[in-house]
């Protein structure tokens, strides 16, 4: 037999038959030369692309975005009721911050919490889930965005959200392990529709199973109606009125005062989205751009400052060494946010003294290579303030459950660039509201009763919201967004989708798919408030090696699945005006590109 011919041969039908050699990530990376979209969904995707086939922007196919994946994904903790931030870059290169987080009651005080005999801002489960309902924001922000940039009528925008809603989306494997023993016991305990909507028979809806949402494929009708006007800009203002302060909003204020919750009329009618400037830092020549200190967003920003005293490259990818000096800082980062961040309407923030490079560099100082810190460390000294000794959150062992959050990132062919992250009104802390067909956000959560805090509550504040999505513009011209959902984690897990881009030359598929870590050394923005100094969760793709390593340096190491899921990095090229996007196998995300 002749060997090279017979090789020649194997090699031919081997090739048929697949590949010698495994991809490097499950998915591929998504490229278009005219858009790309991603999302948690394949029906929240669909729903984006098809505004940019009716000749709509990216600006229309975010917002269509948002509204399906409030029918679509609500294992992902996002309603109607809920909020929303965008970070956005229009084709001229003005990036912009658009806050569409809800604020807290305008009788939110800490009296009025103690009056109801709570010594913490608690949430579901159970029944004070309706002294923390927050302000919805994510549609009046969503209006904002169409009126500021859409082109296309709210009619079209909402058509397949309606869909959706009213003739029922199938109930995928995601959703299904998502749905929650803790989340049918809070939709029992008020004894709403919503159990047997998501739990039929008392069991998590199966996969394959049809989910009609009649009540809430009404509401989005009744704004696709309303704003049915010869104007465009009049109907969305009509679309507007109707939920903040016409029937809509008076349903939900009715339902709120029916549960005996704090969400009024007064309250509705009183919230104003806002566009802000980004707070931002500049990293290894990137820019790098996020929603304000009312949020844990510049936890990045503050963490990148940090990490420019340290030789990352040298230290490898995901090396113990590595995983300890990105997580020490993320420590630090932390111990600010707990002492610091607020509502800065409220408060003297020192906000460019967080973001000051000299200050990082003192913080940096505090990592001791060979020794993780123990617990959160002491928050830094600004502005004259004595931190005095550690922080001391109450050590709780027991964990409730976790929800989630979703991400959309849209680039158009004009090269408009949007990425949105909603979240709020998880099935197992609020209230399903059955005549509306929505759960109400509680992130009021986020707030706390201490005076002297600047976090604490107050009437119209918005709470140190967990939301956030990044946008990083490279010295090459190129411009990415960056979004990975997962409560605390979502700003550990954005910094190292950031860093797998900048630092290591990912695409964007690699750069969601490499394995994750998250520190739990800092007490939860999210009620109780689990806290476990020391702690640190690794993803499974993190070898066993790397754990003992990290254990011997002090860590105390747990395994997770998922440190934080669904994350996205879309990149526009500039130039070619290629657009490159990503979806991560860690939840059923799904990617376009054409």
């Amino acid at each position: 037999m002749n060997f090279e011919a017979s090789n020649t041969a194997d090699e031919a039908s081997f090739a048929e038959g697949g590949d010698r050699v495994s991809p490097e990530t499950t998915r591929p990376v998504i490229y278009g030369t005219n858009a790309v979209v991603s999302s948690g969904h394949w029906l929240t995707s669909h729903a984006a692309a098809q505004m940019l086939l009716k000749g709509g922007n990216a600006f229309d196919a975010v917002a269509a975005a948002v509204f399906a994946a409030a029918v679509v994904e609500p294992t992902a903790s996002f309603s109607l009721g809920a909020e929303c931030v965008f970070i956005l870059r229009e084709a001229s290169g003005q990036v912009r911050s658009l806050c569409g987080q809800g604020p807290a009651g305008l009788a939110a005080t800490p009296q009025y919490f103690a009056e109801k005999g709570l010594q913490s801002i608690a949430t579901g489960p159970g029944e004070s889930a309706p002294a923390t309902f927050t302000t919805p924001g994510v549609v009046a922000a969503t209006l904002r965005l169409l009126g500021d940039y859409g082109q296309l009528p709210l009619q079209t925008i909402l058509a397949p959200a309606i869909t959706y809603a009213r003739d029922g989306f199938v109930c995928y494997e995601y959703m299904h392990s998502r749905l929650s023993e803790a989340g049918m016991k809070q939709l029992q305990l008020f004894n709403t529709a919503g159990a047997e909507l998501f739990y039929p028979q008392g069991r998590a809806a199966s996969p394959g199973s049809l989910i009609v949402q009649s009540a809430l494929a009404s509401v989005l009708q009744q704004l696709s109606d309303a704003s049915d006007l010869p104007d465009r800009q009049a109907g969305l203002n009509a679309a507007r009125e109707l939920f903040y302060a016409g029937p809509l909003a008076r349903k939900i204020a009715s339902a709120s005062q029916a549960l005996g919750g704090i969400l009024t009329i007064d309250d509705l009618e009183a919230y104003s989205e806002e566009f802000e400037h980004p707070a931002e830092v500049t990293y290894r020549g990137h820019k790098i751009q996020s929603q304000g200190f009312w949020s844990q967003a510049p936890i990045v920003l503050q963490t990148l400052n940090i990490l420019e005293h340290f030789d990352l490259k040298k230290l490898g990818f995901n090396t113990p060494q590595y995983i300890h000096v990105v997580t020490e800082a993320l420590k630090l980062a932390f111990a600010d946010r707990e002492f610091y961040y607020a509502d800065p309407k409220f408060c003297d923030l020192p906000q460019s003294d967080l973001l000051d490079k000299d200050y990082a560099r003192q913080r940096a100082s505090l990592i001791d290579l060979s020794r993780a810190c123990p617990e959160l460390p002491v928050a830094g000294q600004l502005h004259g303030a004595t931190t005095g000794e550690k922080p001391r959150p109450v050590l709780i062992e027991s964990v409730g459950p976790e929800y989630g959050t979703t991400h959309i990132s849209v680039v158009d062919s004009h090269g408009n660039t949007v990425a949105a992250t909603p979240s709020g009104g998880a099935f197992g802390k609020s209230v399903f509201l059955d005549e509306l067909g929505f759960t109400l956000s509680t992130r009021s959560e986020m707030l706390n009763l201490d005076s002297d805090h600047p976090n604490c509550v107050a009437p119209g504040k918005r709470p140190r919201s967990t939301l956030c999505a990044y946008a990083a513009s490279a010295p090459s011209g190129e411009f990415f967004t960056f979004g990975c959902p997962g409560g605390d984690a979502q700003t550990q897990g954005n910094l190292q989708i950031i860093l797998n881009t900048i630092i290591w030359g990912m695409d964007p598929q690699q750069a969601v798919e490499a394995p994750r870590f998250a520190t739990n050394s800092v007490p939860n923005s999210f009620y109780p408030h689990n806290y476990f100094p020391g702690r640190l969760s690794l993803e499974d793709g993190i070898s066993e090696a790397t754990a003992s390593a990290l254990e011997k340096l002090g860590h105390e190491v747990v395994r997770t699945a998922t440190c934080g899921m669904g994350a996205i990095v879309t990149r526009l090229e500039p130039g070619s005006g290629v657009r490159a996007t990503s979806s991560d196998p860690r939840r059923s995300c799904h990617a376009l590109g054409w």
